[in-house]
């Protein structure tokens, strides 16, 4: 285990990453006159009949509180919209619309290969080993969120 004094200096950098990351990403997204978490809804329900809000919710990185938000400005773009679900007249399904199907399908290929570029110059074992940290890292902060006893950041 790494000594306490360390920490400072990995969550330092963690953190710079985590934001370099999503400047990078939102560059390209921009372009499309969406945001992140707009495209994150986009690229999710891409291969799918649509989802329930709250399975969209767990699929996407966007807090509970903020996906309604997302969701009707998309509607407003007219690349989302909500229907009865067929199980349930009581639930909504939130679909993707031909336009943005259409968006879907032009630019994800695109997006992944514009993100792919920050691993140019990993190995295919360089990926998996920081895969493996991730994971092990994301398990760590799920466990410790359970432990905590208090209130999740989508609560």
């Amino acid at each position: 285990m790494s000594s306490p004094a360390t920490f400072p200096t990995v969550l330092r950098q963690l953190l710079r990453t985590h934001q370099m990351f999503l400047s990078y990403a939102a560059r390209h997204v921009h372009r499309l006159d969406l945001t992140l978490p707009q495209y994150d809804v986009i690229i999710t329900l891409g291969n799918t009949d649509g989802m329930q809000p709250k399975k969209l919710g767990e699929e996407t990185l966007i807090t509970k509180g903020t996906l309604t938000g997302v969701i009707g400005r998309l509607e407003d773009k007219g690349l989302v919209e909500r229907r009865a679900s067929k199980n349930d007249g009581r639930s909504q399904i939130i679909r993707l619309t031909e336009a943005g199907r259409a968006v879907y399908q032009q630019t994800f290929p695109e997006h992944l290969a514009y993100i792919s570029r920050l691993f140019d110059d990993y190995t295919a074992e360089d990926v998996a080993k920081l895969e493996a940290d991730l994971v092990r890292l994301y398990q760590a902060v799920n466990a410790a969120r359970g432990d905590s006893g208090g209130e999740s950041a989508d609560d």
